[in-house]
């Protein structure tokens, strides 16, 4: 039986093992099926073409809003539901918090109402009524020499008779002296009146004005700029600001972005490789990514002339990232499939053969 085994079955077995494996060979050689691609992919509509990617943006490229002022944020005048709306030059966006300086503002409006109400005093001088006081007060000292006066004079002529004392004519003398002085210095005290206020006095009034005037216009222009508002009419495309919360000056995201979307356009990448085959007078077309179906025709608007580096990039495995493009304007005409700002174009434009 053994025998039996080893000489028939055996090489059967093996024979059979030997079948199945030349058998999933041949069937494991067989060539793959290709797949088709589940995008159809762009192909150029010329002959000769420059290909290149381009960046969907407003007629005037995005303006990224910011703040002037750090702090919280009071009140969005355009909020995310209002993103797709138009805005004119001027309309509010956002206001940053600007309570302090509101309350600054009318110390220093206060300041600026005391320094021209001490200019007005200054420029009023002198006061009517305080003119008929000094004038009684030097008739009074005028007087009052001329009653010592008198008895200086009797005194001396009594002197001359020995019907008085040295004392008591030097004592007459004095009082008159003292009167002449008296009646010098109400004068010049009544001159002073009316000669009014002292010009660097008013000079230095006037001085106090300007500086609480420039006071009041930098905090006012502080309070206008914590009042963020639409420097261009454009449609607002993004929102990225809420009530309460922290903003600052430095550069980041942008709180708002507007653009205008009256004309959209195409900011297109020409590879360094391809600036000696453009020309901007040549046709292009563009398609929008998973749609190679829908032409989209360009009108060349302009061209930047300075090379930079790419930073606009496709995903595309073969890419360099240090390459160096010439970017040019196109326009979009007259579109009949929507495209958005931000969106990828493959561009296609006519190249020299």
């Amino acid at each position: 039986m053994s025998r039996f085994f080893i000489n028939l079955v055996l090489p059967l077995i093996a024979l059979a093992m030997g079948v199945f494996g030349i058998a999933h060979v041949l069937q494991g050689s067989q060539p793959v099926p290709s797949l088709p691609p589940p995008v159809e992919p762009v192909r150029s509509p010329f002959g000769s073409s420059l290909a290149a990617s381009g960046l969907v943006e407003p007629k005037f490229e995005s303006i990224a809003i910011g703040s002037a002022l750090s702090g919280i944020v009071l009140e969005v005048f355009v909020p995310a539901e209002s993103v797709g709306s138009q805005v004119a030059v001027g309309d509010p966006l956002f206001r940053v918090d600007d309570r302090h300086l509101k309350a600054q503002l009318a110390l220093q409006t206060a300041n600026l109402e005391s320094s021209q109400a001490l200019l007005a005093k200054l420029e009023a001088l002198p006061r009517l009524e305080e003119l008929p006081p000094l004038e009684a007060k030097v008739q009074a000292m005028v007087a009052q020499r001329s009653r010592l006066l008198d008895q200086f004079e009797r005194s001396r002529q009594l002197f001359s008779t020995k019907a008085t004392t040295d004392e008591e004519l030097t004592q007459r003398r004095l009082n008159y002296e003292e009167a002449e002085q008296k009646l010098t210095q109400s004068k010049s005290e009544l001159d002073l009146l009316k000669a009014g206020a002292w010009k660097p006095e008013i000079a230095i009034a006037k001085a106090a004005i300007a500086i609480a005037e420039a006071q009041v216009q930098q905090t006012q222009t502080e309070i206008d700029r914590a009042l963020v508002t639409a420097p261009a009419a454009g449609e607002v495309l993004q929102v990225n600001v809420r009530p309460g919360q922290a903003v600052s000056t430095q550069p980041g995201q942008a709180l708002i972005l507007l653009g205008d979307n009256s004309e959209r356009r195409v900011r297109v990448d020409i590879d360094e490789h391809d600036i000696p085959r453009f020309n901007s007078q040549a046709r292009a077309k563009a398609f929008r990514r998973g749609d190679a179906e829908t032409e989209l025709n360009l009108r060349f608007v302009r061209l930047e002339p300075y090379v930079v580096p790419k930073k606009a990039l496709t995903g595309d495995n073969t890419e360099r990232t240090d390459t160096r493009v010439l970017q040019a304007i196109y326009a979009i005409e007259a579109a009949a499939v929507p495209v958005y700002v931000g969106q990828q174009l493959d561009v296609f434009i006519e190249g020299q053969k």
